[in-house]
C-alpha cells in the first residue's frame, strides 16, 4: 500500500512540475505599445491576450514553444527558460506584407456607425435643455510606496587617482518613507458646472493647494483632459486627438466587438478600438456602448508614449432622460519610455528620463500624477442662468477664502489617510523655505521683471545693443501693487555710447476697471526707432535676455512721441488698443519724402490707432486680479487700422494704413508642432519711408558667407538684406514644422526645424523717396531653410537659402548662416 501512495505522490509532483501559469504581455518592438488580443498557441492550445496585451497561460509541455501572432508582425516563438515568472513578448513587424491594416468586423462596424449617428443624442451637452452641477476635483502627484524597493544601495565610484569608494545611496529608502506619510503634492478645489444651449461656464466654490495660502490661477484652469467623452477634438495634455466617438473616427480607427455584459442592469456591447496604423502611439481603449440607446456608459482610453496615460470615465444611466450622465472621471499619467526630460503645462509637472547610466528601478519612476473628479448635486432642465458665458472659468474672492472645516466631507469620500499630512508637511515647508514668495518673484521675472520694494525692474532696459547706438545701457522699472493697485508708473532712460545720445520715456497709467484690465494711459518718449517696423499693439509682451535681430540694425529715426491710449480686454476673448498720437520725426540717414512738389526732411505725424486681437478658440479665466487666458488656442487673428488726422498737430502727411495677421499652430502628441504665420499690410496715401514695410529682413551686406554670420531672429527673413526692399502693400507667409529633440550626446539634445517663409509687394509712387535707394517686392520673394536650435546651453545653428525671382547671380550671396540663442522665459 505504501508503494501505491508513493506512486502517486510522484505522478501528481511530476504533473505539478510538469505544468507552469505564467503571467505575461505583448509589447511592439520598437514603440513599446502593448499589442492588444494577440493569440497565443500552446500544445494546440489558443488563448487570446486582453486589450493591454496581457495574458496567463499554462505551460504543459517546456519543450514546446509558445506561438505568439498578430497581424502585421513576425510570428515570435518562446521557448520556457528556467525560473522564469513573468513573460516580456516583444513582437517585431513584418514590413514584407502589402496590408497589414486591420479592418473592424462588419457587424462592430455598423454599431459604431450607429453610436456616432446617435452622439448628438446621448451627448448631456446636445441633448439636455440645461444641467447644472457641483464637481469635487482632486489633483495629486504621489506613488505606490509598496512598489518601491527600501533596500539601501552601494554604489562604486572612483576618485581622481583610481581608488575605488563605497558609498551608500539611500534615496530610494527615503522616498520609500516618504510616500508612506504623505503624497508628494495636492491640491483640491470644487467648481460648479453650468451648461445651457449658449454655452458652458465654470465657477470655482472653494480651492486650496498644498503649500499655498492662496491658490494659483493658472491651476485653477488646470485642464489634462476633456471632461466630456464626446468632446471634438478630444484633448489630452492639452493636445488635441481624433476622437473615436466623431465622424471620422471610423476612418482612423479600427474597432472590435469584444463581449456583452450588463451595467446597472442595461446590456452594454464592450468594443476595443486602436489606431489604424499599428505602431501610432494615439488614442486606443474600450468604449462600452448601450444596446438599446447607443450611448457611452463606460470608456477607458489610453496612450503610450513618452509618458503612459490612462484616462477613464464612468456614468449613470438617467431613466428619466434616457442618456448616461457623468459620474466619475479618473486621469493618470504615468513615465513611459521617454528618453528626456519631460515637462508638461510648461514644467507643472516633470518625468524624468530613463537613463542607461541609471537603475530602471529608480523610486522616482514610481511616482504618477492622479485627477479624479465626481459631480454632486446634479440639476437637469431647470432655468439655468449663465452670466458672462464667454468667461469659461470664474474665479471669486470668495473661493480661496473658504475654511478647512469645509473640505471635511470630501475627505470621507476619499479615504486617504496620507492627505491631511501632505497639507501640514508641505505648507510647513512652504512657511520654512518661503516658497510662494519665491514662486510669485519667479512669475515676475519670467514676464521681465525683477520686483524690488514698490518697484518693478524692467530686465529689457539695462543693456542692449545696435550698430547705430553700440552698447546702450539703461534704467526702466514700473512701481507695483506695493504702491497702488489703481495707478502705476513707467520709466526708463538709456544711453547710447555710440552715438552718445540720451533716451528717455515715462508712462502714468489708471485702471479704470480690474476685472476687464482696462487701463487708461499717457506716455512720452524721445528715443529711436527702426525704419518700416511692423508692430502689432495688441501683441503680447514677451521677456527675452536680448532681442537678435536689432542687434545688426542701423538705420534708425529720432522718435519723439506723445501718445494717449486705452486697453483693455472688455470684448470677450480679445485684446484691444485705441491711441491719438502725435510724433515728430527725424530720419538719421540721407533721405528725402517729396509730396506736392515741398521736400520733407524733418516731418510731425499725427495718427489714431486701434487694434484688436480675436483669439475666438482660446479659453478665459476672471480672477480677482483680471482675465487670463488659460487655454491657448488657435488660429489667433489680428486687426489694426492706423489713421494720420490731418490738420491735428501739424500733421503734414493724409495715409491710411490696415494690418491684418493670422497665427495658427498645430501640436502633436508626439512633441512635433507645425505653425504657421500670414500677415498683410495694405496703405493708402502719402507715407515716408520710416512708415513703409520692411518685412524684417535680418543679413548684412557683406561679401562672403562668413561675414555674414551674426545672430538669427525671430520669424526674420534671414537671407534678405537690411534696407533691399520696401512695400506700401505686401502679404507675407511663414510655415514651419519642429521635430522632436535629437539625442545626440550628454546634454546634447538639438531641437530641428524645417522653415519656408514667402513674401508679395507693391509700392505706390516710388518717386516720392529721393536719397534711398531700395527694391520692391512684385518679384516676391522665397527662402527655405533648417534651424537646428538649442544645441548646447540654448545656442544652435540657423542655414537658409533665397531662391527664385529675387535670387541674387551671386550663388554663396543668397546663403545665410546665423547663430541663435533659445532662451525665452515668455509664457
Amino acid at each position: 500500500m505504501n508503494y501505491f501512495w508513493a506512486i502517486c505522490f510522484f505522478i501528481l509532483t511530476h504533473f505539478a512540475y510538469s505544468q507552469q501559469k505564467l503571467q505575461g504581455q505583448v509589447i511592439d518592438f520598437d514603440s513599446t505599445v502593448p499589442i492588444a488580443f494577440a493569440k497565443i498557441t500552446h500544445e494546440n492550445k489558443t488563448i487570446t491576450a486582453d486589450w493591454e496585451g496581457r495574458f496567463t497561460i499554462v505551460i504543459t509541455n517546456e519543450k514546446k514553444p509558445v506561438l505568439f501572432s498578430y497581424k502585421g508582425y513576425y510570428t515570435n516563438n518562446y521557448y520556457l527558460t528556467k525560473d522564469a515568472t513573468f513573460l516580456l513578448i516583444k513582437m517585431i513587424s513584418d514590413n514584407t506584407q502589402k496590408d497589414i491594416e486591420i479592418y473592424s468586423e462588419n457587424l462592430v462596424n455598423g454599431l459604431v456607425k450607429t453610436m456616432i449617428e446617435k452622439k448628438n443624442q446621448n451627448n448631456p451637452e446636445k441633448a439636455l435643455e440645461s444641467f447644472e452641477y457641483k464637481n469635487y476635483e482632486r489633483v495629486l502627484v504621489s506613488a505606490h510606496p509598496n512598489q518601491i524597493s527600501s533596500k539601501i544601495d552601494t554604489i562604486v565610484k572612483k576618485n581622481i587617482f583610481g581608488t575605488k569608494k563605497i558609498k551608500l545611496d539611500s534615496s530610494n529608502y527615503k522616498f520609500k518613507k516618504l510616500t508612506e506619510k504623505q503624497h508628494l503634492y495636492q491640491a483640491e478645489k470644487v467648481n460648479f458646472i453650468q451648461h445651457n444651449k449658449k454655452g458652458n461656464k465654470e465657477t470655482v466654490v472653494a480651492a486650496r493647494m498644498a503649500g499655498f495660502k492662496q491658490p494659483l490661477y493658472e491651476y485653477l484652469g488646470l485642464k489634462l483632459v476633456s471632461y466630456s467623452i464626446y468632446e471634438t477634438p478630444f484633448e489630452i495634455i492639452e493636445i488635441p486627438v481624433l476622437n473615436p466617438i466623431s465622424n471620422f473616427g471610423r476612418r482612423m480607427y479600427t474597432f472590435k466587438l469584444i463581449d456583452t455584459l450588463k451595467i446597472q442592469n442595461r446590456s452594454v456591447y464592450r468594443v476595443y478600438f486602436q489606431p489604424k496604423n499599428l505602431k501610432s502611439s494615439s488614442l486606443r481603449g474600450l468604449i462600452y456602448i448601450d444596446a438599446e440607446t447607443f450611448g457611452v456608459a463606460k470608456a477607458y482610453y489610453r496612450i503610450y508614449g513618452t509618458v503612459n496615460i490612462n484616462a477613464t470615465y464612468t456614468f449613470n444611466y438617467m431613466k428619466e432622460y434616457g442618456l448616461w450622465f457623468p459620474e466619475k472621471r479618473k486621469f493618470e499619467v504615468i513615465k513611459g519610455n521617454n528618453n528626456e526630460d519631460l515637462k508638461i503645462l510648461g514644467g507643472t509637472i516633470k518625468f524624468n528620463s530613463t537613463s542607461k547610466l541609471r537603475a530602471q528601478n529608480d523610486a522616482s519612476d514610481q511616482a504618477y500624477l492622479l485627477i479624479e473628479s465626481k459631480p454632486f448635486d446634479i440639476k437637469i432642465n431647470q432655468p439655468t442662468t449663465i452670466i458672462q458665458p464667454k468667461i469659461k472659468i470664474d474665479v471669486p474672492k470668495s473661493s480661496l477664502k473658504v475654511e478647512d472645516k469645509y473640505w471635511n466631507s470630501f475627505s470621507k469620500d476619499t479615504l486617504d489617510k496620507r492627505k491631511i499630512y501632505t497639507y501640514i508637511a508641505l505648507d510647513s515647508l512652504s512657511d520654512a523655505e518661503k516658497i510662494e514668495k519665491k514662486l510669485l518673484f519667479g512669475k515676475k521675472v519670467i514676464n521681465g521683471y525683477i520686483p524690488i520694494s514698490i518697484l518693478d525692474i524692467d530686465l529689457r532696459s539695462i543693456l542692449k545693443y545696435n550698430n547705430y547706438e553700440g552698447f546702450r545701457v539703461g534704467f526702466g522699472a514700473v512701481t507695483n501693487t506695493k504702491l497702488s493697485e489703481r495707478y502705476k508708473l513707467a520709466f526708463y532712460g538709456a544711453y547710447g555710447f555710440k552715438d552718445e545720445g540720451f533716451k528717455y520715456g515715462v508712462t502714468p497709467s489708471y485702471q479704470l476697471d480690474k476685472p476687464t484690465n482696462t487701463w487708461l494711459n499717457a506716455s512720452y518718449s524721445d528715443d529711436l526707432s527702426e525704419i518700416g517696423q511692423i508692430q502689432f499693439a495688441t501683441q503680447n509682451r514677451r521677456f527675452r535676455i536680448y532681442d537678435p535681430r536689432p542687434i545688426n540694425v542701423s538705420t534708425f529715426y529720432e522718435n519723439k512721441t506723445f501718445s494717449a491710449f486705452l486697453e483693455s480686454k472688455i470684448i470677450p476673448k480679445t485684446n484691444t488698443y485705441f491711441s491719438i498720437t502725435r510724433s515728430e520725426i527725424r530720419p538719421l540717414f540721407e533721405y528725402n519724402f517729396i509730396s506736392n512738389d515741398e521736400i520733407y526732411t524733418n516731418y510731425k505725424i499725427s495718427t489714431a490707432l486701434f487694434a484688436i486681437q480675436w483669439n475666438p478658440f482660446s479659453g478665459y479665466m476672471q480672477t480677482p486680479t483680471g482675465r487670463l487666458e488659460i487655454e491657448k488656442r488657435f488660429p489667433k487673428f489680428s486687426l489694426q487700422i492706423t489713421k494720420s488726422i490731418p490738420g491735428m498737430f501739424d500733421n503734414n502727411f493724409d495715409f491710411t494704413k490696415f494690418d491684418f495677421k493670422i497665427e495658427y499652430e498645430i501640436p502633436f502628441l508626439s512633441g512635433q508642432k507645425t505653425a504657421f504665420v500670414f500677415q498683410t499690410g495694405i496703405s493708402n496715401g502719402e507715407i515716408p519711408l520710416t512708415h513703409l514695410y520692411s518685412i524684417a529682413p535680418n543679413n548684412l551686406d557683406r561679401n562672403t558667407l562668413l561675414k555674414r554670420i551674426t545672430l538669427a531672429g525671430k520669424n526674420s527673413f534671414e537671407t534678405m538684406y537690411y534696407n533691399e526692399f520696401f512695400s506700401s502693400n505686401y502679404f507675407m507667409l511663414q510655415a514651419r514644422h519642429t521635430f522632436n529633440k535629437i539625442k545626440l550626446g550628454y546634454k546634447i539634445s538639438p531641437e530641428i526645424s524645417v522653415v519656408t517663409r514667402t513674401a508679395f509687394g507693391t509700392l505706390k509712387n516710388p518717386e516720392q523717396h529721393d536719397k534711398f535707394i531700395f527694391k520692391t517686392l512684385e518679384k516676391g520673394f522665397l527662402e527655405s531653410g533648417a534651424e537646428v536650435n538649442k544645441i548646447f546651453k540654448g545656442f544652435g545653428l540657423n542655414f537658409f537659402i533665397r531662391y527664385g525671382p529675387n535670387a541674387l547671380p551671386k550663388f554663396e550671396d543668397n546663403l545665410s548662416l546665423k547663430i541663435s540663442y533659445h532662451l525665452d522665459l515668455g509664457i
